[in-house]
C-alpha cells in the first residue's frame, strides 16, 4: 500500500514537472499561437509574424539556443474568442508547444487564461494592452508592448496640452474597441476632457457611412479611433467624404502600412501612439538588427511597423530563452524573467519581476509626414 501511494506521488509530480513542457527537446522548442490572419484584422497580424520569424530564422541559422532550434506554428481563429480557445488547446494537446507567443487579441487572451493554468502553458508577449490583463501578476503571461492605459494618457494629455476641447471616440463594438473606450473614460475624466460623441460599429456588419455622419454632427477637432487593421482607414475615408476635417488619433495596434496603403496622400497629418522606436533610429540596437536582418533576406525589404513589433517581441522572447540556460522549462523560464529585472535593447526596455510581467512602458506619438513614414 505504503509502496503503491509513494509511486503515485512520484507519478503526480512527474506529470506535473512536465505538464507544460513536452515541446522542449533536445534540438527544438515548440512555439504556438492562434492569431486572427484572415479579416480585416488579418495583414497586419500576418507582418507580426514575419518579423518574429525574420529574428528566429536567424537564430536557428546560427545554431539555435543552446543548441535548440525554434519552430513557430499559427493557427487561424478570425478574431473569435470561442475558435482561440479551440486552437489553443490543440496547440497545447495536440501539437504540445513549449510556449503561446505573440497571440492576438484582448478577449481571445483573457478566453485562453484558464487554459494557460491548467496546462501551465506560458503565454508570452500578447498582442494587447488591457489593464485588465496587467492587474497582478498571472505566473503563465508575460506582456512585452505597454498598456493601452500608458497609450491612452499620452493622446489626451497631448490633446488637452494643445488647447483641443472637441474630442469624439470611434470603435468598434468588439472586445478591443470596449477595452479602449473604457480607458479613454478614465483618461478624459482624469484630464477634465469630456468626449463630445462616441461613436461605434458593429464589427460584422460595418456601417461606415452612418459611423461618418455621426462624426460630422458632432463636430469634433479630433477623433481618437480605437481600433485597428482597414477598419481604421475605412472609417477615416469616410470621414473625409464629409464636411468633416478632424485629426485623427491612433493606437498602436493600427497598422502604418494599411493606413498607408488605403488612404495614401490622405494618410498624412494622422498621429498614432507608438509602443516600439522608431525604424529610423538605427542607433537603437535592436533597430539596427532588425533592418540588418531584413536586408540580407531580401535588399528589396520595406521595413514596417507591424513587422518590427513582432521582432522586437521574439527578440525579448530569444533573450530570455538564452537567459535560462540548457536546462529550460516553463519553470525554470519564469524564474528567470522574474529575475531578470530590466532587460534593454537601447532605449527600448522591459521590466519583469514576481510581482509585475508587464515589460515595456515604452509609449510616444509619432505623426505620417507626407511620404507616409513616421515622424516622432
Amino acid at each position: 500500500m505504503v509502496k503503491r501511494w509513494i509511486g503515485a506521488c512520484v507519478w503526480l509530480l512527474a506529470t506535473t514537472a512536465f505538464a507544460g513542457d513536452d515541446g522542449v527537446s533536445a534540438t527544438e522548442i515548440r512555439l504556438g499561437a492562434s492569431q486572427v490572419l484572415t479579416g480585416p484584422l488579418g495583414p497586419q497580424t500576418v507582418q507580426y509574424g514575419e518579423g518574429a520569424r525574420l529574428l528566429f530564422d536567424a537564430v536557428n541559422a546560427a545554431g539555435g539556443i543552446h543548441g535548440r532550434k525554434i519552430s513557430f506554428t499559427t493557427i487561424d481563429d478570425a478574431f473569435d474568442p470561442r475558435r482561440a480557445v479551440e486552437n489553443t488547446r490543440k496547440l497545447i494537446e495536440e501539437q504540445k508547444v513549449f510556449m503561446l507567443f505573440n497571440s492576438t487579441g484582448t478577449a481571445q487572451t483573457a478566453a485562453v487564461l484558464p487554459l494557460l493554468k491548467e496546462s501551465k502553458t506560458v503565454l508570452f508577449g500578447p498582442v494587447t494592452g488591457a489593464s485588465s490583463l496587467r492587474e497582478g501578476a498571472n505566473p503563465y503571461l508575460f506582456h512585452v508592448r505597454a498598456g493601452y492605459a500608458s497609450e491612452t494618457e499620452k493622446i489626451v494629455t497631448q490633446l488637452k496640452q494643445l488647447g483641443v476641447q472637441r474630442v469624439a471616440f470611434f470603435y468598434q463594438d468588439d472586445g478591443l474597441g470596449k477595452t479602449l473606450l473604457g480607458e479613454i473614460r478614465k483618461a478624459s475624466a482624469a484630464e477634465n476632457l469630456p468626449l463630445v460623441a462616441e461613436i461605434k460599429v458593429d464589427p460584422a456588419a460595418p456601417d461606415f457611412a452612418a459611423a461618418a455622419v455621426a462624426t460630422a454632427q458632432a463636430n469634433p477637432q479630433a477623433v481618437i479611433v480605437g481600433t485597428a487593421g482597414l477598419t481604421f482607414p475605412s472609417y477615416a475615408k469616410a470621414v473625409l467624404a464629409t464636411s468633416a476635417r478632424p485629426v485623427f488619433y491612433g493606437y498602436s495596434v493600427a497598422s502604418l502600412d494599411v493606413i498607408n496603403r488605403e488612404l495614401k496622400d490622405k494618410a498624412r497629418g494622422i498621429i498614432l501612439a507608438q509602443i516600439m522606436p522608431s525604424l529610423r533610429n538605427t542607433t537603437i540596437p535592436v533597430v539596427a538588427e532588425y533592418q540588418k536582418l531584413l536586408s540580407a533576406k531580401s535588399t528589396a525589404a520595406q521595413p514596417s511597423a507591424s513587422q518590427f513589433e513582432g521582432f522586437v517581441h521574439a527578440r525579448l522572447l530569444v533573450e530570455g530563452l538564452r537567459r535560462t540556460g540548457r536546462d529550460l522549462s516553463t519553470a525554470s523560464f519564469v524564474r528567470t524573467m522574474e529575475g531578470a529585472g530590466e532587460i534593454a535593447f537601447g532605449r527600448f526596455t522591459a521590466r519583469y519581476s514576481p510581482q509585475s510581467h508587464n515589460g515595456s512602458d515604452y509609449v510616444e506619438l509619432a505623426i505620417i509626414d507626407a511620404e507616409g513614414r513616421l515622424r516622432y
